[in-house]
C-alpha cells in the first residue's frame, strides 16, 4: 500500500476507559496509525491508553477542554492529514463497532468508488426487528430530514458514526464550522454535499454490550430538528442559486409560494363558513384548492430533481 493510501483510525474517547484496549487491540495490520484523542476525559483514558497499550502505531492526543465528538474527530483528521495518511477511519471507543470492518469501510475509496463511506445498520432485516421500536421511528424521523438536508437521498441511517474518508476530501472541510457534538455525523454529509462529495452506505451490525450511550433521540430530534432546516437552506442557496440555476431553482419557491396562498386562502374562508354557517361557494372552494394543487406537484418535481442529483462522480483524486 503506498503513502497515498496508508490508513488511520481516529477513536474519540471519552468515559470508554473500560473497553478502549479491546477496540485497538481489534484493529487489523491494514491500518498504519491510531489516533486516540482523549477529549478532556475525566478517566484520563489517554495516560491509561499510553500505560497499558504497547501497540506502536497508537498515538494519543489530548484536549484540555472538553469539546465533543466532533471536535476530537477533527483533531484526529488534522493529525492524521498532517502525517500523510492517505485514508482516515472512525471508529468509537465503546466497542459497538466492529474493527474488523475497517477493509469494508475503505474497499470504496480505495476502488474509486466513494469520497465517504458510512455505516448503515439498516441493511439487515433480521437485525432490524430486534432493535426498540422507539429507536427506529426515531431512526426514520432523523433520516428524513437528513436526506432534505444534505441531499444523500440514497443514504440512511445517519446518526452512524462509524466512517471513512479519504484524506484529499477531509482538507477540504471548514473544521472550525462542522458541529461538535451529536449532530456531528449529519453536519459532516452536509458539508461533503457542498463539496459534490460521493458518500455510500457501507452495511454493518452493531455490537452492544454493557456500555451505555450518552444519545437519546427523545431529547435532540427537536435541536436536530432546527439545525435541519439551517442546513437546508443553505444547501439550497448553495447548490441552486449560488453554484447554479435550473428549473427546480424555479419550482422550489414558486411551489411554496402556491401551496402557501392556497392554504392559506382556503382556511380563511373555511374559519370564517364554519363562524357565519354560510357555506363556501365551489368558486372560492377551487380558488384554494388549485393553487394548492399545483404548488405540491411543483414540491414534488422539485424533489424529484434533488435526488437525481445526488453526487456520483468522486472528487478524490486516486
Amino acid at each position: 500500500m503506498d503513502k497515498k493510501s496508508e490508513v488511520a483510525v481516529v477513536i474519540p474517547t471519552f468515559k470508554a476507559r473500560n473497553h478502549i484496549l479491546g477496540v485497538i487491540t481489534e484493529i487489523g495490520t491494514e491500518v498504519k496509525r491510531i489516533y486516540v484523542v482523549d477529549d478532556c476525559c475525566p478517566d484520563k483514558t489517554g495516560d491509561y491508553v499510553e500505560q497499558a497499550c504497547k501497540d506502536q502505531r497508537v498515538v494519543v492526543v489530548r484536549h484540555t477542554e472538553n469539546q465533543g465528538v466532533g471536535g476530537a474527530v477533527m483533531t484526529g483528521y488534522a493529525a492524521a492529514i498532517e502525517d500523510g495518511m492517505g485514508i482516515l477511519v472512525k471508529i468509537d471507543s465503546d466497542g459497538q463497532m466492529d474493527p474488523a470492518l475497517i477493509p469494508d469501510f475503505i474497499a470504496p475509496i480505495l476502488n474509486g468508488e466513494a469520497d465517504y463511506t458510512k455505516g448503515n445498520r439498516f441493511f439487515d432485516l433480521e437485525d432490524v426487528r430486534s432493535m426498540p421500536k422507539m429507536r427506529l421511528f426515531g431512526n426514520a424521523v432523523l433520516s428524513l430530514m437528513c436526506k432534505l438536508s444534505s441531499g444523500y437521498w440514497n443514504l440512511f441511517d445517519p446518526t452512524n458514526g462509524y466512517t471513512a474518508i479519504h484524506a484529499n476530501v477531509a482538507r477540504h472541510l471548514p473544521f472550525n464550522k462542522i458541529s461538535r457534538r451529536y449532530f456531528f455525523e449529519t453536519d459532516m454529509l452536509f458539508r461533503l454535499n457542498t463539496l459534490r462529495a460521493v458518500v455510500v452506505d457501507v452495511p454493518m451490525e452493531a455490537k452492544y454490550g454493557d456500555e451505555v450511550s450518552n444519545l437519546k433521540i427523545s431529547k435532540i430530534i427537536g435541536e436536530f430538528f432546527v439545525k435541519h432546516v439551517r442546513n437546508f437552506s443553505k444547501r439550497i442557496f448553495y447548490n441552486y442559486y449560488l453554484r447554479d440555476m435550473s428549473l427546480a431553482s424555479i419550482e422550489l419557491p414558486l411551489g411554496l409560494a402556491l401551496s402557501g396562498f392556497g392554504l392559506a386562502y382556503g382556511s380563511y374562508h373555511w374559519m370564517h363558513s364554519v363562524q357565519t354557517g354560510i357555506a363556501t361557494t365551489a368558486g372560492t372552494v377551487m380558488l384554494a384548492a388549485l393553487p394548492a394543487l399545483m404548488g405540491l406537484q411543483l414540491i414534488l418535481a422539485f424533489i424529484s430533481y434533488d435526488i437525481s442529483t445526488v453526487p456520483r462522480r468522486r472528487i478524490h483524486r486516486a
